[in-house]
């Protein structure tokens, strides 16, 4: 059976401020790597635009006149020289715009979510903080609570949804990408050496991951 875990609550000043559990069915399994990949490779595959064309010997402008008569030449007969091995002829099964995306199950998204989330607190790469206290965007504040905090590197940074200046001060901050907690997916959890939270946006993970 997963054990619960407990986590110090950071405050900006990098000092405790309280602990919070985390439920072991969440943050405590095990990390399935073909599980995570096949989620990941889903929402980026979902994420391409697939608006790449080209055109066929039907689509290309000119070629309606026959480039020379069929026999006694001594070439190869040619019906348009808008056919595929002319210069400037028609692509043959060349890329169309088209859908990459494809269907996971919410439940596969969702485990993939627990094992990206477990590794992170396996490896004590997992933060929380009790709040941010931005009374106004300051990237210059943000930077220094990565700083305090220990946190180098690429972090992903998780607040509760409508916390507008915390998203403001982080935005700007290198190597950092602030999202809400109703944004939080595999990909952004996975692509980084730190995930820090706020202690809403964690407990509004453990009632979707839940």
């Amino acid at each position: 059976m997963n054990e619960t875990k407990t986590i110090d609550v950071l405050d900006v000043k990098g000092k405790k401020a309280g602990s919070a559990e985390l439920p072991g069915d969440l943050f405590d399994v095990n990390t399935n790597i073909p599980l995570i990949h096949q989620v990941v490779v889903a929402q980026l595959a979902a994420a391409r635009q697939g608006t790449h064309a080209t055109k066929t010997r039907g689509q290309v402008s000119g070629g309606g006149k026959k480039p020379w008569r069929q026999k006694g030449t001594g070439r190869a007969r040619q019906g348009s020289t808008r056919s595929p091995q002319w210069a400037g002829g028609g692509v043959v099964f060349g890329p169309h715009p088209r859908s990459y995306a494809f269907k996971v199950p919410n439940k596969v998204v969702k485990l993939a979510m627990r094992s990206a989330l477990s590794a992170k607190v396996a490896d004590e790469a997992l933060f929380v903080v009790d709040e941010f206290d931005f009374e106004a965007p300051s990237t210059k504040k943000a930077t220094e609570i990565l700083k305090v905090l220990g946190i180098a590197g690429r972090v992903t940074i998780v607040v509760s949804d409508g916390d507008i200046n915390t998203m403001l001060s982080f935005r700007n901050v290198p190597k950092a990408r602030v999202i809400s907690a109703s944004e939080a997916n595999t990909y952004d959890l996975v692509d980084n050496s730190a995930v820090l939270l706020t202690k809403p946006a964690l407990s509004w993970l453990e009632g979707v991951l839940s």
